[in-house]
């Protein structure tokens, strides 16, 4: 096991590969990215740091995409998530690294979305090697 890779945390930034995303959005149809780069943004629309998509409103949006960065503030993003849909009945699509253990996971995730476990591990900025954790889409719903 490549334990310096397993618990590096040289980046909380993982890019959404492109084709998974277009499998995703031929389904859910994206208005908006509200965490990317500008390289790596998946919607037209989008929220780059400098905006903070976590100050933005997600509620003006039918079908938000987000894919948070994967540190300890990840949690304000899937409680960002879990809030904006209560209020605005939104259906919010969010990648995340498949951590049933979490208080997150339980607090906001477990019995108020729906949870679609991903196959083997994605290749993340389209690169070649799989990503040291499994993945998983998280989907609030109207």
């Amino acid at each position: 096991m490549n334990k310096e890779l397993m618990f590096s945390s040289k980046t909380e930034m993982w890019a959404t590969p492109q084709l998974f995303f277009n499998e995703c959005n031929k389904e859910f149809n994206f208005d908006v990215d509200v965490c990317a780069v500008e390289s790596n943004a998946k919607c037209k629309e989008y929220f780059s740091p400098e905006q903070d998509g976590l100050q933005m409103s997600w509620g003006g949006y039918k079908n938000v995409w987000c894919n948070p960065p994967y540190g300890r503030g990840m949690e304000k993003w899937i409680e960002k998530a879990y809030n904006t849909n209560k209020e605005f009945h939104n259906t919010i699509v969010m990648l995340l690294p498949a951590r049933t253990d979490t208080i997150a996971f339980h607090k906001f995730i477990y019995n108020h979305a729906e949870i679609r476990f991903i196959k083997g591990r994605l290749k993340f900025n389209d690169g070649k090697n799989p990503a040291p954790f499994p993945s998983m889409l998280v989907i609030f719903k109207n």
